[in-house]
């Protein structure tokens, strides 16, 4: 991890003009940033010390190596850096996918510096509140604890049962808000808005298959759920104890 307050900013890019651009601005903000051109060379550096860096700003479009399989590979290895996807794809399934791999922005060239960079502070900020360097306000929630589910938010670990359970940084920002949010339903829309951000624009279908997936983490039966509930033709509603109603 960057010293002295800096956060530490890995860019996958093989177009050196928007790298070395990139790494300019990076650096410009007051953090450090290290550019590499392939997916093989950034793979490297994270397994040799998955905690260097902070966040990960991938191309798609890599010689080699795509950028799919970079982000697969990392998250396969249980590597929960935040990844900004930056890509000339702009077709719907390519945003899906990779929200599905585990990116947690998808920004499609040509961008604007201003919210590239107000993207990044927001994954950093998130980030280090996730390992614990950021204060928490007194009224954000840090750990929960239902039907044999212990969440540390701030630690970002989860068992289910006596199981440890991996999740990825969307899986916990989606489960973070429904805590919040515990009997309330909320349609796609609200969800998409404060788990993926508006401009994020995933589809309501990458709701619906986040839900799916906190399903499988949480529930007893996930064909028959009694916590992460469908309401029909509105959303979805987190109930922590069934019982009780």
């Amino acid at each position: 991890m960057a010293t002295n307050g800096s956060s530490r900013i890995l860019i996958v890019e093989d177009e050196r003009h928007i790298g070395v651009g990139l790494k300019f601005n990076c650096e410009a903000e007051g953090h450090q940033a290290t550019l590499v051109h392939d997916g093989p060379s950034a793979l490297k550096l994270i397994h040799d010390d998955p905690a260097a860096f902070d966040l990960l700003i991938l191309d798609l479009m890599l010689p080699d190596m795509s950028g799919y399989t970079v982000l697969e590979k990392l998250r396969a290895a249980d590597v929960q850096i935040p990844v900004l996807i930056l890509s000339a794809r702009t077709l719907p399934e390519d945003r899906i996918r990779g929200f599905d791999l585990g990116a947690d922005q998808y920004l499609t060239k040509p961008f604007e510096l201003p919210e590239l960079l107000s993207r990044v502070r927001s994954l950093l900020a998130r980030h280090a509140r996730l390992r614990g360097t950021a204060t928490q306000p007194a009224s954000d929630v840090s750990t929960y604890e239902f039907d044999g589910a212990v969440i540390d938010f701030a630690r970002h670990e989860v068992s289910v049962r006596g199981e440890p359970r991996t999740l990825t940084s969307l899986e916990f920002k989606l489960l973070k808000c429904f805590v919040e949010n515990e009997g309330v339903v909320l349609n796609r829309a609200e969800l998409l808005d404060k788990v993926w951000g508006l401009d994020a624009m995933p589809t309501t279908r990458t709701v619906d298959n986040f839900i799916v997936r906190l399903r499988q983490h949480f529930e007893v039966d996930p064909a028959d759920p009694k916590h992460f509930l469908s309401v029909r033709g509105v959303g979805y509603r987190f109930v922590a104890n069934p019982s009780a109603g």
